[in-house]
C-alpha cells in the first residue's frame, strides 16, 4: 500500500495540481486584496463616497452588551466582484496556455515511424533502379 500512495503521490499530475492550489490560493489573495483595497474604494467615490464594507442591513439593533445583528450585504458583494474577476482571470489564462498548445501541435508534426521511414528508403531505392 505504500509503495501505491508512493507511485500516486509523486505522479506528474498530483504535483502539477498542488502547485495549481498553491499558485491558485496566492492569486486569490492577490485579487481579493485587488478588490478590497484598490478597485472597490474607487467605485465607491464613484459612487458618491459609499464604502461597501460598511454596507449593510440592521435586523435587530445592538441592545447594551448584545451586538447587533446585520446582514453585510456590501461584502457580499465584494465577494462576488472577487469572484468574476478570478473567473476571469483563470480564464483567460486557460484560453492563453490552450492557444500555445495549438500553436505548438501545429508547428512540430510528429515524426514519421521507423517502419514508414524503412519503407520510403526502399521506395527510394526502387525508383532508383
Amino acid at each position: 500500500m505504500l509503495k501505491e500512495f508512493k507511485e500516486f503521490a509523486f505522479k506528474g499530475n498530483v504535483i502539477d495540481l498542488a502547485v495549481g492550489v498553491i499558485i491558485g490560493g496566492a492569486f486569490g489573495k492577490i485579487v481579493t486584496s485587488f478588490v478590497s483595497d484598490v478597485l472597490m474604494p474607487a467605485i465607491g467615490i464613484i459612487l458618491g463616497g459609499i464604502s461597501f464594507k460598511d454596507l449593510k442591513y440592521v435586523i435587530t439593533p445592538a441592545v447594551g452588551d448584545v451586538s447587533a445583528v446585520t446582514l453585510n450585504y456590501g461584502s457580499f458583494i465584494q465577494s462576488i466582484v472577487d469572484f468574476f474577476i478570478i473567473a476571469f482571470s483563470i480564464f483567460m489564462f486557460v484560453k492563453l496556455i490552450s492557444l500555445t498548445k495549438k500553436k505548438q501541435a501545429e508547428a512540430a508534426p510528429p515524426a514519421p515511424a521507423a517502419e514508414v521511414v524503412l519503407l520510403e528508403e526502399i521506395r527510394d531505392l526502387l525508383k532508383a533502379k
